[in-house]
């Protein structure tokens, strides 16, 4: 997806995707709006569409249009040349592209979902009052209050074709937070050719939770995948909920170990013997297992082994000394030393970010980065406080372009599955020197970040798939 920067003094929504037309065509959109101040926050606002426009192949990437200005809050809509009969029919009042942009924007202004210029999300617009966005020039001062404007949170209003896929948990204590902003980024301008790692931060769902089990016959637990995916370019779990969403330059140091359990195991003799006596019984040969042990046995007392054996055994225990039989007889018995597979282990992923904000947009972005990885990591209590809830969970990918300026998959580097987040460090002086820009902000010249993962689950053969990529 092509990069989408928020002009100065506008308000931008974030990206939602809307089915137009009778072949369905997928039209990606974002609405940005300048608060006028002739009329309430909304209807009173200049509203620009925006649509995700592919350019032809070979082009260098695509790029985002402006297709439709709306003053009036939708009701009628002015259109440009990039606007087709489809998306004018679905822009017009009752379409579904003009119900979701309509959503979009009274997200963007009343709860604030989306991000302004300063880097300004919901959670700071949701929590002043009009009045206080006045004094603080967030908003014009001439603009009317609308109802419910950065007062009271509205619900959001189901976005028109598109599938819900899980239900809000209600069942955090009150001050949890449930929401990041979905487009966090270092540096702000962060190039889209430039490879890439995407952290989505997901709310967690167990395994074993109802919406998760889908049984098929033979099969036991549950059928739930944590295996990375994308979805508008952006990292996610099938099933799971995307919360939030950080990009970063791939660090330097990275790389992947995947351990399997695979431990050292003795049998004597003796044991072993037997065990090819049961095994023989379990498979209807076990005469023929019998008479093989008993074919050992004679050869081991006709060769003088077994008189020996008993004769160590006996001596060993006499002088309570595991070790006099090899002073005696210079042998041992044979231990039958193997390694054998012992079950699957999780894998661990560690990274290193260095921040060097330029200016007071990117220390702002860079301290919502921070943020955003300790609180999502951090544990979750429940309404009464009686139980501890799982912290949020990520989906990583590594991200590179393509020829035409598309972020995919990286094909020359490891995949993940779902982790958790485990350890979470911050170096406020990696230069080993207490230093802050000169401003208001006081932000310190730079950052460390140190990162470590777990994976939720193991790797098993059959995930890695048929692509000629390098896997997990």
């Amino acid at each position: 997806m092509a990069e989408f920067n928020c002009p100065p003094n506008k308000y931008c929504s974030d990206q939602q995707m809307t089915e137009v037309g009778t072949d369905k065509t997928k039209i990606y959109h974002r609405t940005v709006t300048t608060l006028t101040g002739t009329g309430p926050a909304y209807t009173g606002s200049k509203t620009e569409t925006y649509i995700l426009r592919k350019q032809p192949e070979g082009a260098p990437i695509n790029s985002w249009q402006v297709v439709a200005t709306t003053t009036d809050g939708g009701k009628t809509q002015t259109f440009t040349n990039a606007a087709g009969a489809d998306l004018k029919k679905s822009l017009s009042p009752g379409g579904n592209l003009a119900k979701n942009t309509q959503i979009q924007t009274q997200q963007t202004l009343t709860k604030g979902l989306g991000r302004n210029s300063l880097g300004q999300n919901g959670t700071v617009l949701d929590k002043i009052s009009p009045e206080q966005q006045k004094k603080l020039k967030i908003i014009s001062p001439n603009v009317a209050s609308s109802t419910g404007a950065g007062s009271t949170t509205v619900a959001p209003a189901p976005v028109a074709g598109a599938k819900e896929t899980v239900k809000e948990n209600k069942e955090y204590k009150e001050g949890t937070r449930k929401e990041y902003d979905l487009d966090m980024r270092y540096p702000i301008n962060l190039s889209g050719f430039q490879d890439v790692i995407k952290f989505s931060i997901l709310e967690y769902s167990p395994s074993l939770a109802k919406e998760n089990q889908n049984k098929v016959e033979g099969q036991f637990g549950s059928t739930k995948s944590r295996v990375v995916t994308l979805s508008d370019g952006n990292p996610i779990i099938v099933g799971s909920k995307r919360i939030g969403g950080i990009t970063l330059p791939i660090p330097a140091g990275i790389s992947d170990s995947n351990p399997v359990g695979w431990e050292r195991d003795e049998i004597s003799q003796l044991q072993s013997e037997l065990a090819k006596i049961a095994k023989g019984f379990f498979e209807d040969d076990g005469g023929e297992a019998v008479s093989k042990t008993a074919g050992n046995a004679e050869g081991a007392i006709s060769s003088g082994e077994a008189d020996q054996s008993v004769k160590s055994i006996f001596l060993n225990a006499s002088v309570n000394n595991a070790s006099a039989s090899k002073r005696a007889f210079g042998a041992v018995f044979n231990n039958n030393i193997e390694l054998l597979f012992s079950g699957a282990n999780l894998r661990q992923f560690s990274f290193t970010f260095l921040f060097y904000p330029r200016e007071e947009k990117e220390a702002i972005m860079v301290r919502k980065i921070i943020r955003a990885f300790k609180q999502s990591m951090s544990v979750k209590r429940s309404k009464n406080s009686l139980l501890l809830k799982a912290p949020h969970t990520f989906a990583i990918k590594y991200m590179t372009a393509n020829q035409k300026g598309e972020l995919i998959q990286h094909p020359y580097l490891n995949r993940f599955k779902e982790c958790a987040l485990t350890s979470c460090n911050v170096d406020y002086t990696p230069e080993n020197t207490y230093m802050t820009y000169v401003g208001d902000e006081k932000s310190m010249t730079a950052y460390r970040l140190a990162l470590s993962f777990s994976e939720l689950e193991p790797l098993f053969d059959d995930e890695y798939g048929t692509d000629d990529n390098i896997g997990f």
